[in-house]
């Protein structure tokens, strides 16, 4: 009914900031405060290893008493992310998303990272569409079609 993850990231962009393993945590987090992001994708000669978020930060950094600036990304990232394709449905992004609560999904295609699609960005898509199918609706009880 919404389309796409590839309908998606035509629309939003397939910016995706990545970080490579060896960067501390402190680093990490300027780069994500320098972009307006809330998660960087860690890789390793040029592939996904593993996502660093903001509830790395908190429940890996914070609530442990570890020192930023000591700690490399890959000792806390998420390794192994769940990924989606570009032709998965957005209500099956969303799905999944939902039932193994996380909020950013990395975007492969035939082994390389093309996108990142967040919780956010499949919502805000859901609402648009959801928006002009009402409109078509009412047109159509109206008579305005």
């Amino acid at each position: 009914m919404y389309g796409h993850v590839a309908d998606l990231l035509a629309d939003k962009g397939r910016q995706v900031y990545t970080a490579r393993k060896s960067v501390t945590v402190h680093e990490a987090v300027r780069e994500m405060n320098r972009k307006r992001v809330g998660a960087l994708v860690v890789i390793d000669d040029h592939r996904p290893v593993g996502i660093f978020t903001e509830r790395d930060v908190m429940r890996r950094i914070v609530d442990e008493d570890r020192d930023p600036a000591l700690t490399l990304i890959v000792e806390v990232m998420t390794p192994d992310p769940v990924t989606a394709t570009s032709s998965m449905s957005v209500e099956d992004a969303m799905a999944l998303m939902t039932a193994r609560r996380f909020r950013h999904l990395p975007v492969m295609e035939e082994g390389a990272l093309i996108g990142i699609v967040s919780i956010g960005d499949l919502m805000r898509w859901v609402t648009l569409h959801q928006a002009e199918h009402i409109d078509r609706m009412a047109e159509y009880i109206t008579g305005r079609a």
